[in-house]
């Protein structure tokens, strides 16, 4: 069993394709979903699936990243968890696959295809670290440090209790998890065997070099 976190705000336009992308891979999954004062619809699209899958929805303020994850996870049914973008949808996934590499690794984080407005785009920038090679302690020579991300990434509800989340940055915090782990002398995994689409949000702070 998998519990599965979305962080959501106005995320009306895409979400519902993320849970029905929930739906088809992994249904029996526990989602939960932690809002940040939304406006939109996103909940009442959210409130369309309770027929189908088990989701419960929280409330936060003061939201940061880090926050809104470990308040999540704290409430986790299950051992293996989930964090999965809002405006993505799954299209390949490999589960004992990844709980089997989450008994080496403290993460397992996969393939991203990024769409722009419908289409396909190039993997520039950030979306150049989603290759076709599977990768141990992925390091970005952009970022110019370790490279992980929590837009499609697998965890052991233990690990992140002895690791949480930083809850003092704005954005980035899987970044700041995975220098963390890696001081603790443990691994995180990059797989091309499980994957999303990636939709574009106005607010998208990676879409660099669309084309």
């Amino acid at each position: 069993m998998v519990s599965i976190i979305l962080r959501n705000r106005n995320e009306s336009e895409y979400i519902g394709f993320t849970l029905q992308s929930i739906c088809d891979y992994i249904p029996d999954a526990e989602v939960i979903v932690i809002d940040n004062n939304s406006t939109d619809d996103s909940l009442g699209v959210v409130a369309l699936f309770n027929d189908r899958l088990n989701i419960s929805v929280i409330n936060i303020n003061n939201y940061t990243p880090g926050k809104s994850l470990n308040t999540a996870v704290k409430i986790c049914s299950n051992e293996t968890i989930l964090v999965l973008s809002a405006h993505s949808q799954i299209t390949d996934m490999d589960l004992p696959f990844v709980v089997g590499q989450l008994k080496t690794h403290a993460a397992v984080f996969g393939n991203q295809t990024p769409i722009y407005r419908g289409k396909r785009i190039s993997k520039r920038y950030i979306w150049s670290h989603f290759t076709t090679a599977s990768i141990v302690n992925m390091w970005s020579t952009i970022e110019d440090r370790p490279f992980l991300h929590n837009a499609f990434c697998f965890y052991n509800k233990a690990v992140l209790i002895e690791h949480p989340f930083d809850e003092n940055h704005s954005a980035k915090e899987d970044r700041y998890w995975a220098l963390n782990i890696l001081s603790n002398k443990k691994s995180y995994l990059y797989t091309p065997k499980i994957g999303i689409n990636h939709y574009y949000t106005t607010n998208g702070a990676t879409w660099k070099g669309i084309g």
